[in-house]
């Protein structure tokens, strides 16, 4: 992938994520409704900088073995297995998909409400069971491949990965704050059902790229 290609896909493939209702919609939802519209914003950066960190230590760790094509085959292979188990749970999440977005205060129950937003958002990341095997199989895999084109080329992922988190969570956070629905039912479901296409493709291609690398190692 030329850098163009990792920018857009890491930001296509993060938005996929992001738009499916978990832990950070609930802390993003909570800090919005007590701070406002930043509020919401540093929540999400708790959660940047969380990623940032996986980013880093995925680069560091794994770079003394990731020159070996058979290691960055095995991971892709996981990646895209991942990413095909992602496509159909999205499409079939995509049927009844409900945007439901509450401006009472009983989200503000959640364990994290204690903690301020920057920590609130770090805590409902590092507590996700699914962040961990995300970056650890998808995750991976983007950062073996980025740095088979240098650093240029893992910033571009990152920034992708995050701008998509940020413009999700903004548009809830904007919904919140000006008390109007920004989104149809019908249009959330639409893009899910298009993430989850969009996720088989890459899955395919994950899939393929690590067994082309299995086969030439």
């Amino acid at each position: 992938m030329n850098l163009g290609a990792i920018l857009l896909s890491s930001f296509l493939i993060g938005l996929s994520g992001a738009m499916v209702p978990g832990g950070l919609l609930i802390v993003n939802i909570n800090e919005t409704i007590k701070r406002g519209l930043p509020g919401g914003m540093i929540a999400i950066t708790g959660h940047a900088l969380i990623e940032l960190l996986a980013v880093a230590g995925l680069a560091l760790g794994l770079g003394t073995i990731l020159g070996r094509p058979a290691v960055v085959g095995t991971i892709a292979i996981a990646g895209g297995a991942l990413l095909a188990w992602m496509a159909v749970g999205t499409a079939k999440t995509s049927r009844e998909a409900e945007l439901a977005i509450t401006t009472t205060e009983s989200v503000s129950s959640t364990a994290v409400n204690r903690f301020g937003p920057l920590a609130a958002g770090t805590l409902a990341t590092i507590s996700n069971p699914y962040w961990a095997l995300w970056w650890t199989s998808v995750g991976a895999t983007y950062v073996a491949m980025a740095m088979e084109q240098g650093s240029s080329a893992l910033g571009a992922f990152y920034i992708g990965h995050i701008a998509s988190d940020y413009a999700w969570y903004f548009l809830v956070s904007l919904a919140l704050v000006t008390g109007k629905k920004l989104i149809s039912q019908k249009v959330y479901q639409g893009l899910l059902l298009a993430g989850s296409i969009f996720l088989a493709i890459l899955a395919v291609y994950f899939v393929f790229s690590g067994a082309k690398l299995l086969l030439s190692s």
